[in-house]
């Protein structure tokens, strides 16, 4: 009985880690077009998304404008500028709302052709600020290589 007991246990133990784990997902990834040189451009465009009622445009620009970087935000689409900055937010309810997943594009303003994307994704268990996430793509795109 005692044995059984102690299997039992170990079973119960093993699904709640496997249940667990399965929401402790995190993903940071970032690409850079070998044709773009990010360290060479001097002023960006934040085009805010319409529905965006977090203002995670500015964290945008605001991160943006610490690298050395001019940077305005709108919702207007600007092509006299070195880049044009796209994101794409999903924002989830867990006890309170978070930001789930964020993708940042880098793209030519002339052609919208995308220079580096960037995305940042945390689960409930392992989530981040907003401006955490910001930072970590941004910061995943540049590599380190802020402009001076």
């Amino acid at each position: 009985m005692k044995r059984m007991l102690k299997i039992l246990l170990l079973l119960v133990a093993g699904m709640l880690a496997a249940a667990l784990s399965g929401c402790a997902v995190n993903r940071a990834t970032a690409t850079v077009d070998p044709s773009a040189d990010l360290a060479a451009m001097k002023t960006m465009h934040v085009q805010r998304l319409e529905e965006d009622g977090y203002n995670v445009n500015v964290l945008i620009a605001d991160k943006l404008r610490g690298m050395g970087y001019e940077v305005s935000t709108g919702t207007e689409k600007r092509t006299d500028v070195d880049a044009l900055v796209t994101y794409w937010d999903k924002w989830m309810w867990d006890i309170t709302m978070y930001l789930l997943e964020l993708t940042i594009t880098i793209r030519d303003p002339r052609t919208d052709y995308p220079l580096a994307t960037g995305t940042s994704l945390h689960t409930s268990l392992t989530r981040k600020s907003a401006q955490g996430m910001v930072d970590e793509v941004i910061g995943n795109i540049f590599k380190g290589g802020e402009k001076e």
